[in-house]
């Protein structure tokens, strides 16, 4: 009974937590320095994948990790996502100089303060708070100047909560949010949103149906018309009588003939 309870315990710490072992069957090297991109899951400890020190990519979103603490070494690590986690702290990352793309949406960051930190990072462009489509966020999230306050914290920025603040793009984000900003700004009046008028259709209910003419020209090409169509339909039915027809006589002429004995 306890060697079994051993064992379940063994696989369970190969899972929940990262070894050199877990590393090397997950990407198939032989050496922990020769992984670039790495993607886990069901895991809580980070363990020893701070050895991976030329990692580039790594995505941890999904797990249950709460200390980024063996990341301090990856200096070159330039993508990082460790969304949907139990993460409140990321100062371990900000060692993490070449990192340019942070993932932290879905974590437990609860203020500003703990985003200090990341300021050293000059080549960070893309940081994620909130993410809407997996209705991911941070409790930060809730206050209403962060993101302002994130802007004005990285000059270098580009894209914050994936929208594009700066660059090719960012003019359409910034139309679109000043024009959702107008329209409940003037629906909502006293925190209520006033009853609106009915609509009324554009255009009369008949705009749409084809209206016949009462000019006797046009009548009289509507009908010629459906002549020349009726024709053009007979003339089609005699060509496939005939082709088939044709098409039979020749496959009678090609068979072989046979001979009684």
């Amino acid at each position: 009974m306890d060697s079994k309870r051993d064992m379940k315990d063994q696989e369970t710490e190969r899972v929940s937590k990262v070894t050199a072992v877990l590393l090397k069957s997950r990407t198939g090297e032989f050496d922990l320095e020769s992984i670039l991109f790495l993607k886990l899951r069901g895991i809580y400890d980070l363990g020893c994948i701070g050895d991976c020190i030329n990692l580039e990519r790594l995505d941890l979103s999904g797990n249950k990790i709460t200390n980024l603490a063996p990341l301090s070494s990856l200096r070159l690590l330039q993508i990082l996502n460790v969304s949907a986690n139990r993460i409140s702290n990321l100062e371990d990352i900000s060692s993490c100089d070449s990192l340019q793309s942070l993932n932290v949406a879905g974590n437990l960051i609860s203020s500003i303060d703990n985003i200090h930190c990341l300021q050293s990072l000059r080549k960070l462009e893309n940081i994620r708070l909130k993410d809407n489509t997996y209705n991911y966020t941070n409790p930060v999230c809730k206050n209403s100047s962060y993101r302002n306050i994130l802007l004005e914290m990285f000059p270098n920025i580009r894209v914050l909560d994936g929208e594009r603040v700066v660059g090719r793009g960012s003019d359409l984000y910034k139309l679109c949010k000043d024009i959702d900003e107008t329209i409940k700004a003037g629906f909502y009046r006293n925190g209520q949103l006033p009853e609106l008028p009915g609509c009324k259709p554009w255009v009369d209910n008949d705009f749409w149906e084809i209206k016949r003419s009462n000019n006797a020209i046009l009548d009289e090409a509507y009908k010629q018309f459906n002549d020349v169509l009726h024709e053009c339909r007979l003339l089609n039915n005699r060509a496939t009588h005939v082709i088939s027809q044709t098409e039979r006589s020749l496959s009678l002429k090609n068979q072989p003939k046979q001979y009684s004995v």
